[in-house]
């Protein structure tokens, strides 16, 4: 029933912004029906509702006008003679009585006195759920991005009209309004966009058979929303209706701490690299929305960047190594430049990630952040001069084997113990300090520290080869 209440802060801020007093069915009819369903093309799929009942021989694409308006008298008629099952309410309980299907949800025993403007209300609010990849929408009960929905509303139905784009997918329009409210919080948003520049920003997926609204990951949407909104909390209700209806409730949503990742990858790699790294880390960062709700809140410990966690302990590191590409005897030019032109991309990549890996973790040290800037890429840069101390392999195995691969204090003291009996004396003072700093961490910073420790050395192990 959340979609009702949706939809009613919604009609409440059109009404207000656009000076009018409809009622929900008089805006179901002059503005949601019309935009939705009276079209070749819909913008929504309801399972059995009156709108994709078909007669013998109908084709939704192929439906005459007066047959959509037909479909329309059926909804009003099944609404009037007090109807109101998934078919007629969105996110209602499906009409099974005896044992309720996948289809149904938030089913309960208590009485709920539901008025005929309610069920049109819940059509509406039904429009406006926001898609994310994994398989889930959100409602934010907000004014201001309900009104900014409706405003894709339009957008939406253009496209599915324009004839050059004839193999648009219709019934999107979950997935359609995440990818617009992200593309419209944007900071480079801008007024005269077209197709073509959507399809660029990577909102469409084209080929010869179809085109379709690609999901948007909800960490680029939260980053873009954190724009509009920077220090808000908002909550959000995730969910997913389908063939099998879930609901994973109400989550606070601190889009403050968007800005301030953002913030710390301005001041660790500068602020032009930050808008220039933008569009790629906004999308490595965030667990499965699942995973995410699962913490509690959609915050910073939910933006964890994806596969962070395999590089605890000694199972991986980052590769970091700056390649060199040559050009192979009997290659001609052109395959060695393409050749070039996807190492350098690749290499791009993996410094992306260390970027974005390297800001998490130390936005997640809860203490002296600023201190700890760029304490890590001294302390391994002084390992290295540790490890170029002697030929032999055992300082290398030292630090790789047991310092950075520890999951816990003890084994990581009892490395750096061995390691300062060697160490030269201009760095014996920063060994003792590292020793003093991790002995008063918390086990959550320390797990956090070490691989932060473990990069900023493979980025060293870089600039030191180049």
């Amino acid at each position: 029933m959340i979609a009702i209440t949706v939809g009613r802060t919604f009609l409440n801020a059109y009404n207000e912004r656009f000076e009018e007093n409809l009622s929900a069915k008089e805006f179901f009819d002059k503005v949601y029906f019309e935009y939705f369903f009276n079209h070749p093309k819909y913008m929504q799929w309801i399972t059995n509702s009156p709108f994709v009942q078909m007669k013998s021989g109908q084709k939704p694409h192929l439906l005459q006008p007066e047959e959509r308006i037909e479909k329309l008298a059926n909804l009003h008629q099944k609404i009037s003679g007090g109807e109101k099952d998934a078919s007629i309410a969105i996110g209602f309980p499906a009409a099974e009585e005896k044992e309720f299907a996948t289809t149904s949800g938030l089913v309960t025993d208590i009485e709920f006195q539901i008025e005929e403007e309610d069920l049109y209300l819940s059509w509406i609010g039904g429009g406006l759920g926001i898609g994310v990849a994994g398989g889930y929408s959100v409602f934010f009960n907000e004014p201001e991005i309900l009104i900014k929905l409706y405003e894709g509303w339009k957008i939406y139905r253009k496209y599915l009209n324009d004839p050059t784009l004839q193999n648009l997918k219709g019934n999107q329009i979950n997935t359609w309004n995440g990818q617009w409210l992200n593309f419209a919080y944007r900071k480079r948003f801008r007024e005269d966009f077209d197709f073509a520049r959507l399809h660029a920003q990577n909102v469409f997926s084209v080929n010869d058979k179809v085109i379709e609204v690609n999901t948007i990951n909800w960490s680029e949407l939260f980053f873009n929303i954190s724009n509009k909104f920077p220090a808000h909390t908002f909550s959000g209700y995730v969910y997913s209706l389908g063939q099998t209806n879930k609901t994973l409730g109400f989550y606070p949503f601190y889009f403050s701490q968007a800005r301030k990742i953002t913030d710390y990858y301005k001041v660790l790699f500068g602020e032009q690299v930050a808008l220039n790294d933008r569009q790629a880390y906004e999308s490595l960062f965030g667990l499965h929305i699942k995973r995410a709700c699962e913490l509690g809140s959609i915050g910073l410990q939910a933006l964890e960047p994806k596969y962070l966690r395999k590089y605890y302990g000694k199972d991986s590191n980052l590769k970091m190594t700056k390649p060199r590409v040559a050009q192979k005897k009997g290659e001609s030019e052109e395959d060695y430049e393409v050749r070039k032109s996807s190492v350098e991309q690749k290499d791009y990549e993996n410094l992306i990630t260390f970027r974005t890996y390297k800001t998490w973790l130390l936005a997640m040290i809860t203490k002296n952040k600023e201190e700890s800037l760029n304490y890590t890429a001294e302390v391994a840069k002084a390992l290295h001069e540790y490890r170029e101390g002697s030929t032999k392999t055992d300082r290398k195995n030292l630090i790789q084997s047991e310092l950075l691969a520890a999951k816990n204090k003890k084994p990581f003291l009892d490395a750096l113990t061995t390691l300062i009996k060697d160490v030269h004396e201009s760095n014996l003072e920063m060994f003792k300090n590292l020793r003093d700093k991790v002995h008063l961490m918390s086990a959550e910073d320390f797990g956090y520290f070490v691989v932060l420790l473990k990069f900023d050395y493979a980025y060293a192990e870089r600039e030191r080869n180049l």
